[in-house]
């Protein structure tokens, strides 16, 4: 063991951080020592920059047991925290770097539902017949511009009132708004949904009172959600944006970026109010 290991177990706060982590030595999970001697590092260099106080100390304390209080099997405090401190989209960024030219990642957030059912291209995915309705098509694309049959498009979105199903099982019909397609030879996708509005994350918590005391707004801007796979290509979990959303610049997870945001286009005339055009670009698996 080193020196600070062993010279009587003294704590000293100018070497706080080297001696907590000279007890990690024998780790046997050379990964596990690294992430918890780099947390343990930055950890004590934070409290040392703002000088901590005690109640401060505490106040932070009572915050994390009162978000561990609130999660349940339906909702994840500590997630919507890492969510609205930007770190679930610098994870998801890190994660997922892909030449220019793919489509970008963003988080998948919390109401993807496995099972949704397949749909034949250009049917609708809106069920309760609310919201204005938009046509939304593209082509699912390799690198060098090709089609990509077979590719599966997972979508959801939230509905004229700014809810998922899974939030109103009582009031929605099931699967609003969701539906799978899959792809022919050429790449091309089609289907009719509403063009999605605003919506604030749930609030009502420690993290809502966070954002509050920071004077931020719970809200994130209307966002389209794709899952799109297929086989020999990484899986894409991004949203595309309505471009005219008040919110875009101050989303409250961070997940907007700048290529995501789509067109959407009043419609002369007909049934369908909106068009959204959108090609999406699949890396392949290395």
């Amino acid at each position: 063991m080193s020196q600070l290991a062993t010279e009587n177990g003294t704590f000293r706060e100018e070497r706080s951080a080297e001696i907590v982590n000279a007890r990690h030595e024998g780790c046997a999970d050379p990964r596990l020592a690294q992430i918890i001697s780099a947390l343990v590092f930055h950890l004590h260099a934070f409290v040392k920059e703002v000088h901590l106080t005690q109640p401060e100390w505490q106040a932070g304390i009572d915050f994390l047991t009162t978000a561990g209080q609130m999660c349940s099997g339906e909702r994840q405090e500590f997630i919507l925290l890492s969510d609205v401190l930007g770190l679930s989209m610098l994870v998801d960024a890190i994660n997922h770097r892909r030449p220019d030219v793919a489509t970008e990642n963003t988080v998948l957030g919390p109401f993807h539902v496995d099972g949704a059912p397949q749909r034949q291209m250009g049917e609708t995915i809106c069920l309760d017949g609310k919201g204005e309705s938009c046509r939304f098509e593209g082509r699912i694309l390799d690198l060098a511009g090709a089609p990509i049959e077979g590719a599966r498009i997972d979508v959801w979105s939230d509905n004229a009132e700014g809810f998922y199903d899974v939030q109103q099982p009582d009031v929605q019909p099931k699967w609003n708004n969701r539906g799978v397609f899959v792809t022919d030879s050429t790449g091309a996708y089609s289907f009719l949904g509403i063009k999605p509005v605003s919506y604030p994350i749930p609030d009502d918590g420690p993290v809502g009172r966070l954002l509050a005391a920071l004077g931020r707004h719970p809200y994130r801007p209307a966002h389209m959600h794709y899952l799109i796979t297929a086989p020999g290509y990484e899986p894409l979990v991004t949203h595309t944006f309505v471009g005219d959303d008040q919110y875009l610049g101050s989303d409250a997870v961070f997940g907007v970026k700048a290529s995501l945001i789509a067109p959407f286009e009043r419609m002369p005339s007909g049934p369908v109010i909106w068009h959204s055009s959108f090609d999406f670009v699949l890396n392949p698996l290395t």
